[in-house]
């Protein structure tokens, strides 16, 4: 298959529409990429799309056949040192937005959440997926609704018996580097979360949350 680019344009996307190029996209397009043809997307549907001679407009053309391969999900997580890394996985496994939380151990606390957007769209690109999550607003885990969440729960690594899969969940959550405390898995417990084990080993948070991510039937 030719390797197509795909560009990210906004939500309101739609055939017929002419809009001024960025200079980042015009010069990855003619220079990088060398053609003026491309895929655009937005807002879960993805369309032909050309880059103006003089590279100042982009011209939206028909809509694809190509569907939206991202999913339902929400992911809540604390930031950590790879927050990058984190949300790139969870974007090519495609969840519909990201949730940061504070919890009691979280120890990176100075995210530049709009480089970690650039992140998720470059991600959204390069995954054939034709929406980006949406990074919603940080919240404390106190204000979290932990009544249908599912979440990543270490004590399988100590021996604790407890599921592989979560079936018809929308939310899941993943702890940072320290774990989540004992009061948080407390409120966990009190709320009826579904804790779900990733194994009998610790794993790294960005790692926790590919595979907590791929265990969810939705």
């Amino acid at each position: 298959m030719k390797n197509i680019p795909r560009v990210f344009i906004n939500n309101e996307i739609r055939t017929g529409l002419t809009i001024p190029a960025p200079a980042d996209t015009a010069h990855y397009l003619s220079r990088v990429m060398r053609t003026r043809d491309f895929l655009a997307f937005g807002g879960g549907a993805e369309y032909n799309a050309t880059l103006s001679d003089d590279g100042r407009f982009i011209t939206i053309g028909d809509k694809t056949a190509h569907s939206d391969p991202s999913n339902d999900l929400i992911l809540m997580f604390a930031p950590i040192k790879h927050t990058d890394d984190l949300l790139k996985m969870a974007t090519q496994l495609g969840v519909n937005a990201v949730q940061p939380v504070i919890t009691e151990h979280t120890v990176a606390n100075h995210i530049n959440w709009t480089r970690m957007k650039k992140i998720i769209i470059e991600s959204a690109e390069q995954s054939n997926r034709n929406s980006v999550p949406e990074i919603l607003p940080e919240i404390k885990f106190s204000d979290v609704n932990l009544l249908d969440v599912v979440f990543a729960d270490e004590r399988a690594a100590y021996g604790a018996e407890l599921p592989t899969t979560a079936r018809d969940k929308k939310y899941i959550f993943i702890g940072p580097e320290g774990g989540f405390s004992t009061a948080e898995f407390a409120a966990f417990d009190a709320a009826g979360a579904v804790g779900i084990s990733l194994g009998k080993t610790i794993l790294r948070a960005e790692l926790a949350a590919a595979i907590a991510i791929s265990r969810i039937v939705l």
